[in-house]
């Protein structure tokens, strides 16, 4: 291959180094302290919070946002940590994103003892379905995201199915679980 030949690939490898280097940049997003590329952290948050065993459709849905409170305090707490000992400030929040919750019960069944598998008899509050994220920084919403991410429909228990069927408990309580995906800046 003459002298002209091996230009040709070279800068054809250039191309195809810069194009990947431009896909990759999330991770370049995230540089060392001192760099001039913006920095940003993501968490999970989660709230808990009890729930009527035969809530309302209305109920579930105020205990449904109380729980998502609860999840936004815990993310933006778990986020402070992260940039506290980081040595650097915590920005705004760039994405929040919903991700669901599901409802668990536990009680005790007549002849059998307590169990944690019981079903819960309320209605369901407004969990949604796919991932939708919210920019805190502009206020628009940003864009769906593909199904690829999305993480599922949302569920009434996480018990193994099959191993133990719902069973009709005497007295019951039950927890409701919500999920948040944050974002944010670090300065």
């Amino acid at each position: 291959m003459g002298r002209r030949g091996k230009t040709i690939v070279i800068g054809v490898v250039a191309a195809v180094a810069l194009l990947a280097a431009g896909l990759l940049g999330v991770a370049a997003g995230e540089g060392p302290a001192g760099s001039s590329s913006a920095r940003g952290v993501d968490v999970e948050g989660v709230g808990v919070v009890s729930i009527p065993a035969k809530a309302t459709a209305a109920q579930a849905t105020a205990v449904y946002r109380e729980g998502m409170a609860k999840a936004l305090a815990d993310g933006q707490a778990k986020a402070q940590f992260i940039a506290e000992h980081e040595g650097v400030a915590l920005g705004v929040a760039v994405t929040t994103v919903e991700d669901g919750g599901g409802i668990e019960c536990s009680g005790y069944v007549e002849g059998e003892g307590f169990s944690r598998y019981v079903a819960y008899e309320g209605e369901q509050p407004d969990f949604g379905v796919a991932r939708v994220g919210s920019s805190g920084a502009s206020g628009a919403p940003a864009p769906a995201m593909s199904g690829a991410a999305v993480k599922g429909s949302p569920h009434v228990s996480h018990r193994p199915k099959g191993k133990h069927p719902a069973k009709k408990a005497s007295a019951t309580s039950c927890e409701l679980t919500a999920e948040l995906t944050l974002a944010y800046a670090l300065g």
